[in-house]
């Protein structure tokens, strides 16, 4: 039996229609339930309760962002209730395989060609919730080496923050790639669209050695700006990234614990 929840999801996702232009991604507006919305709003942690990522991930030079892994040890210091909200949502999208299967098969085409000839390949996917504050800034790049896709789920209170979403952006030299890692300089790059920072929308892109995107500088006072990340990784043993491209290939030899 799927709830509601995950119907909306699959429904939204599944029927989504997918950017080809500068690389794979795709936009969507009221992705769950109006009513379930309203409670991850009110499930949002208090700022205390936030980690710099600077105490999580190997980063330097994001004083501004704030990260939570929805993991057990992780909510731990959380109230009871956002705890059980939290764990049930970490179980509907990365233990239930359900959505992890979807969001990579809507990707498979680019997958397949990515990673054409390789194979014994395992996939896993993580939830991290996110808090960027006033000053928060995140140059032009491609994302990590072993990331295969990542979806970015906007959650402010209202529309005053749409301006602050996700930008695409293309090199200015054309044939530039980056296979990921490095954040780049701006005046390298052109800003081609950003996404609408508007309550209960998503941003979900297939990486690639050109999915550059990246966050203007948040220059608004007082601002906390709210994501859920759900993300796909290769697990070490992938080979180096290698340019998207549309056409489907035969599919490697796969296993997934997502």
């Amino acid at each position: 039996m799927f709830s509601d929840v995950e119907m909306q999801l699959a429904y939204k996702l599944g029927n989504a229609n997918i950017n080809m232009f500068p690389y794979p991604h795709l936009y969507l507006e009221n992705v769950f339930p109006a009513d379930y919305y309203r409670r991850i709003q009110e499930n949002l942690p208090r700022p205390e309760e936030m980690l710099p990522i600077e105490d999580v991930r190997p980063v330097k030079g994001y004083k501004e962002r704030f990260v939570l892994e929805l993991r057990d040890e992780h909510l731990a210091p959380l109230p009871q209730s956002k705890q059980q909200f939290w764990k049930e949502l970490q179980h509907m999208m990365v233990e239930n395989t359900n959505f992890g299967s979807l969001v990579f098969s809507k990707f498979e085409p680019f997958i397949a060609k990515r990673f054409e000839g390789q194979s014994n390949l395992e996939f896993y996917s993580e939830t991290l919730l996110v808090e960027d504050t006033t000053n928060y800034a995140l140059g032009p790049h491609t994302d990590s080496p072993r990331k295969v896709v990542t979806m970015l789920f906007y959650l402010p209170p209202d529309t005053s923050q749409s301006h602050l979403g996700t930008s695409i952006y293309i090199p200015n030299n054309p044939a530039f790639r980056c296979p990921g890692g490095p954040h780049h300089p701006r005046e390298h790059f052109s800003r081609l669209h950003t996404n609408p920072f508007v309550p209960n929308s998503l941003f979900a892109f297939f990486k690639s050695d050109n999915s550059f995107h990246g966050v203007e500088p948040v220059m608004d006072p007082d601002t906390r700006r709210w994501l859920l990340l759900f993300d796909i990784y290769v697990k070490q043993g992938g080979q180096p990234q290698v340019q998207a491209a549309p056409a489907a290939a035969a599919a490697p030899k796969i296993s997934f614990t997502f």
